[in-house]
Formats: structure tokens, sequence, C-alpha cells
């Protein structure tokens, strides 16, 4: 089931991009097995909002990831079309609760990945801009992208954050907090045994973890419907790094069926290249 649910070069401000951070915050509620997140933790996680008229206000479909003050990295399939609108998208950023009364932020442009078809087939990837930059705060700070020699292992320290499903068709309750939780990363052979198994012989004989994607999380411990296009960040080298955009996978937090994220260190060239041309 699809979940829909260093650009230091173009960085200029105060703020160490990456940098970690510790809090403590243990309260046990969901994003899948995980807890509260304290503000100022992950301060480049952002929520895509679209309009709801039936709502009568701005609700959030997708996560994001501030990469650079004016731009934010998200999941190909978050955007309803690759010539999407970008007027039909606001950003919400540096607050830990989803609606928390913050001015929203516009979008200028919307860049999905041109090689995007759906999530299983990867390239599922897309950048926003910002229609201003945002200033560095305590609150709201780029994360590191990865370079090409930086390597992910199941024994780097890794978190994935979100405002999704609790649980499927368990949605995060009133006050929406952000959610974290730690996940173990799953070797891709590994990860696309593990999925072969759980399908049989109905894709025997193709590849079914590619080599773009990046595998994460255990039984009782991923990401769910509504945290798809957000971060999955490594602790490597002293500071934080974008590893993986959550992009799919077979329910949440089953055995042996670890959620699946966009590679982001396949997509840097790409990354950088649209940045450069839309400053």
């Amino acid at each position: 089931m699809l979940w829909l649910l260093l650009l230091t070069p173009f960085f200029s401000g105060t703020c160490v991009v990456g940098s970690p951070a510790s809090f403590p915050g243990n309260e046990l509620v969901g994003i899948v097995g995980g807890h509260n997140a304290p503000q100022g933790k992950w301060p480049w996680q952002v929520s895509l909002k679209i309009y709801d008229y039936d709502w009568a206000s701005w609700v959030h479909i997708c996560g994001g990831s501030l990469i650079h003050p004016q731009w934010v990295l998200t999941a190909a399939h978050c955007i309803d079309r690759k010539d999407a609108d970008p007027a039909a998208y606001r950003i919400h950023a540096g607050d830990v609760y989803l609606y928390g009364g913050r001015t929203l932020l516009n979008v200028t442009r919307v860049i999905v990945h041109p090689d995007y078809i759906n999530a299983q087939l990867g390239a599922d990837v897309a950048l926003l801009q910002l229609s201003h930059s945002m200033r560095c705060t305590a609150n709201v700070r780029p994360v590191k992208l990865p370079s090409a020699l930086l390597e992910v292992t199941p024994e780097d320290e890794c978190w994935v954050t979100g405002w999704g499903t609790v649980m499927v068709h368990q949605v995060l309750p009133p006050p929406y907090r952000l959610q974290q939780v730690a996940v173990s990363v799953v070797e891709n052979a590994v990860c696309d045994q593990q999925y072969h198994d759980a399908t049989r012989y109905r894709l025997a004989g193709r590849k079914i973890i590619q080599d773009d994607m990046l595998c994460a999380g255990t039984e009782g411990r991923d990401s769910c419907q509504g945290d798809s296009g957000g971060p999955l960040v490594c602790k490597m080298t002293g500071a934080w790094h974008l590893v993986g955009v959550v992009s799919w996978g077979e329910s949440c937090a089953l055995r042996n069926r670890p959620g699946v994220y966009a590679r982001v260190q396949t997509y840097v060239p790409w990354i950088t290249r649209q940045i450069g041309r839309g400053l």
C-alpha cells in the first residue's frame, strides 16, 4: 500500500546546518511506536498543506525537510501532478504543533523529479521553493545533505519524524504534536528479500527495492500515512544528515516490512542543480 499519506555553498547564515541537539521527551504516543518531539530538536521538519474547502482551512497532507533557507525537499507522490500550481500549497515550519497558528509560507515553484512515475518505481522526490528565505532560529534550521562518500549502516543512529497516523487508520490526536521514533536502517538486499518473501511469487524475478531507495524500521517502529515526504535523518560525523524521504511501504510497522525511503544521496546532484538555477 502506497503511503499518501550539503547545500552549504547556497546557505548564508550563522547557524550550523544539521547540528545535533539533545532534549528529553518520553511521552509515549505514536509516529508508530514513537513519542513527542521536543520543540527545536528537528528544526528542519515542515508540514506541506493544501486548502480543504470542507474545513475552510489549510490541512496537512505530507511532511518535508528544509534543506536551504528557501527550499523544501518532499516526496513527489505528495504533489498531485508535475505541473502543479505552487499557489495550491503552503509550508508550516518552526513549530512541533501542526496547527499552532504560525503564519504559513507561500510556495513559488514546485519541481517534481522528471523520472518520477510512482513511488514504487523510484525518483520519489520533489522540491518546493519558498517565496522568501527563512531566517535561521532555534526552531528553524536547514538539515545537512549527505555527501557522495557518506555511507549509512544499520549501526548508525537514525530517526524519522512526522505528524502522520500513529497506527494504520488511527490518526494523530490533538494537539497534533510532532512525533519521533528511532529506526534502524535495513540493508537494501535484506529489505528486498523481505518484500519478496512477503509478496511470494507475484514479483518474482523483479527488484522491489531499487538502488535509489533506502529501508528503515522494524516491527512496531515505523513511519506511516501522513508522514510521506518527511525526513529520515542519521547522526554521522557529528551532525544530522538527511538520508531518506518517507516514500512507501506495505502497511505500517509490520514484521519484516521496513519503511521504504527515497535515498537522498542519489539525488543530491539533481537537488544542487535545481537550487543553483533557482537563486
